[in-house]
């Protein structure tokens, strides 16, 4: 799904650039890890390693679940996010919704996220996608400021779910 790389080089280093890419099978226990430490930072909570393992793979065995994008800088894998669908029969097209963002604490405020949004739009709107969309924790006031300084807004919904 991901033609090319997008890249950037880091202000404070010249050297050192983000590679934007469509994450592969064998990133799946590095985006893995990177979502038990989002829900350890953001909810104190703990996941089971197997489970979030398994449902990361989920989405490679799978392409109509979605797909992830990861950051790369000096050949490391920094940060990741993952693109799910859903179908508007409002707007008679799909909308994508970015979930699971995360960047290593010491690659934050660098631009990581940036340039992964940054490819997300245009893949979406390479794909005829009319709406990027995401959800962010009430209390991350941090995240709402950078997420409204590139052009979104924040929707007038609440989620309810229900475990069944």
């Amino acid at each position: 799904m991901v033609g090319h790389s997008n890249r950037k080089l880091l202000e404070q280093d010249a050297n050192m650039e983000i590679i934007i890419r469509e994450a592969q099978q064998n990133d799946a226990l590095t985006i893995a890890s990177f979502q038990q430490k989002m829900a350890m930072e953001t909810e104190n909570k703990l996941l089971d390693p197997e489970v979030v393992t398994q449902a990361v793979r989920a989405v490679f065995d799978d392409p109509s679940k979605g797909f992830y994008l990861v950051a790369e800088l000096d050949s490391q894998v920094v940060g990741s996010l993952m693109v799910t669908f859903e179908w508007s029969d409002w707007r008679n097209c799909n909308m994508w919704y970015i979930q699971s963002v995360y960047v290593l604490r010491d690659y934050r405020g660098q631009g990581v996220f940036t340039e992964l949004y940054a490819r997300v739009v245009e893949l979406a709107s390479e794909a005829g996608t009319m709406f990027v969309r995401l959800y962010v924790e009430v209390d991350n006031k941090r995240a709402q400021k950078l997420y409204e300084k590139l052009g979104m807004k924040r929707m007038p919904y609440y989620m309810y779910d229900i475990k069944i």
